[in-house]
């Protein structure tokens, strides 16, 4: 029996250790060589997911675990140089002169639920510049098309949104751009990920911009919109012909579904549970209020917009749709004899484009803290149209009887909208990397494995997209935790080592932070 037991553990220790041996702990005669690579200086471009952002801010222990400083921490014993990162002042982030930038999102407990609430900056934007050139040049914010813009780092422009507060940190000069200052450096190796924010504000203000295709002048685009894939395409074509001019390997990523991450996953489209005390009781009261609406969408022949409740499973919210036709001269004169004008023309207005969402529609994660409640300034707007408050009320529950406005909801056009754009951004990014014979991470496939049950294993520890359970995402939805951006850098040297016959190894996701439970 002992015997059986030593044979066990011994079987056990060598998988144990045929584990380990893929992450960075010591191992000897272990040699870590950088293949046809030069690793000597190594510079990291791109946007907040390079930078090290997480629970949406930039601070200074998320920079640390930034996947290009784990990276270059990879890189040390191949020959890799000295890695320097712009570092914030301290462990929130945020600016305290400049409006929109708070602190990073801490877990606290309201009402008995751990609730993400942002936090105050508590130091106004710094100018580090005197003490770069820094190799992380992540720029949190940043599109393809501004990193090279000369001037995106000119303080001057801040007000006028013309420049970046990141990058203006530690921008060498006020005309510089950030390509400009990474060539300058006289880089050996680089790594270039961007391309995720030409498409992600669309996704995350619910669709509210405009889809940008066929427009080839970025400076007409609004913060929100999609850009064109050729913009994006030369955007990167540009920056990589810089990079590679003095003969520099590096390594490109293409982007991920934007849809796939937290944000857009989080919230259901169904929400409205029957057994809600909150909501239960009122079903039939609501069901009676939209039976004359129903009674027009049936006459209207477009009986997939009906409104109902369910008393006995989970129901959708109510979403106001821009891309229907818009029915709200029918519904007026429909229940102008049944209801009076006034309140006609109210029903009108309201549920012209309304509808109850369905599985294909994405709501957003702040959404999560709307549905339900009581919109207090749709309140104060009909009670000016002659309501008296509590009618008021009654009609602006959000999602229930108050349509969730654009911003709330991507719609399942709109979503079909970002996802091709990343389709044509990829195929871009897919096509340089041959062009310039570089390594290229496919973040969308392995972004897509994560966003799965089984999601990535290390050592028996399995990471996935939920939210917060997952571990990999932090608690803004759509930026990584540590331990996310661990998993990122493993991906980038594995294609590293696939590309130039390099070794680097992998580190274990499970060293490095998670969000913080209070």
């Amino acid at each position: 029996m002992k015997k059986l037991n030593k044979i066990l553990l011994a079987a056990l220790a060598v998988t144990l250790f045929s584990c380990d041996d893929d992450f960075e702990n010591p191992v000897e005669d272990f040699v870590v060589t950088s293949g046809t690579a030069d690793f000597s200086k190594y510079v990291a471009l791109g946007n907040s997911l390079t930078s090290g952002y997480t629970d949406n801010a930039l601070f200074i222990s998320g920079q640390t675990n930034s996947y290009p400083n784990i990276l270059a921490g990879l890189m040390k014993p191949a020959g890799g140089g000295e890695f320097k990162t712009p570092f914030m002042q301290d462990e929130i982030g945020g600016f305290t002169n400049l409006p929109g930038f708070a602190g990073k999102l801490e877990l606290q407990v309201i009402d008995g639920s751990l609730t993400p609430l942002a936090t105050q900056g508590l130091t106004a934007l710094d100018n580090i510049s005197g003490a770069g050139p820094y190799q992380n040049m992540g720029v949190p914010g940043a599109k393809s098309y501004h990193l090279v813009a000369p001037g995106y780092g000119n303080p001057a422009g801040l007000a006028q949104g013309l420049a970046n507060p990141y990058f203006a940190r530690f921008a060498s000069t006020a005309t510089t751009s950030v390509i400009a200052d990474a060539v300058a450096q006289n880089p050996t190796f680089f790594s270039l990920w961007i391309g995720n924010n030409d498409v992600l504000g669309y996704a995350i203000a619910g669709g509210t911009g405009v889809d940008q295709t066929g427009n080839t002048n970025p400076a007409t685009y609004g913060s929100s919109d999609i850009s064109d894939a050729n913009v994006v395409k030369g955007a990167i074509n540009s920056a990589l012909q810089a990079l590679t001019a003095n003969g520099a390997k590096g390594v490109i990523a293409n982007i991920p579904s934007v849809t796939s991450v937290p944000y857009f996953t989080t919230v259901p489209h169904a929400p409205l549970s029957p057994a809600n005390p909150s909501f239960g009781p009122m079903i039939p009261t609501l069901n009676a209020t939209y039976a004359g609406l129903n009674q027009v969408f049936d006459a209207l022949g477009v009986p997939e917009r009906k409104i109902t409740f369910s008393q006995s499973a989970a129901s959708a919210v109510v979403i106001k749709d821009k891309d229907l036709p818009n029915l709200q001269p029918q519904i007026t004169a429909a229940l102008t004899p049944v209801i009076g004008a006034a309140q006609a023309t109210l029903f009108g207005i309201t549920y012209g484009q309304a509808r109850q969402a369905t599985a294909k529609d994405k709501l957003v994660l702040p959404s999560s803290n709307y549905i339900g409640k009581v919109d207090t300034e749709r309140v104060q707007a009909l009670m000016q149209m002659g309501l008296s408050q509590e009618q008021a009320g009654q009609l602006s529950v959000a999602g229930v009887t108050y349509p969730l406005e654009d911003k709330w909801v991507l719609s399942e056009n709109e979503v079909s909208k970002a996802e091709a754009a990343v389709t044509k951004y990829n195929a871009a990014i897919f096509e340089l990397s041959r062009t310039y014979d570089l390594a290229i991470v496919d973040v969308y496939s392995q972004m897509a494995k994560l966003s799965t049950v089984q999601g990535i294993k290390y050592y028996g520890n399995t990471y996935t997209t939920t939210f917060v359970s997952g571990g990999a995402f932090s608690l803004d939805g759509i930026h990584l935790t540590g331990t996310g951006y661990a998993i990122v850098a493993n991906m980038f040297a594995d294609a590293i080592n696939t590309k130039y016959g390099s070794n680097l190894r992998h580190v274990f996701p499970g060293n490095y932070p998670g969000i913080k439970i209070p």
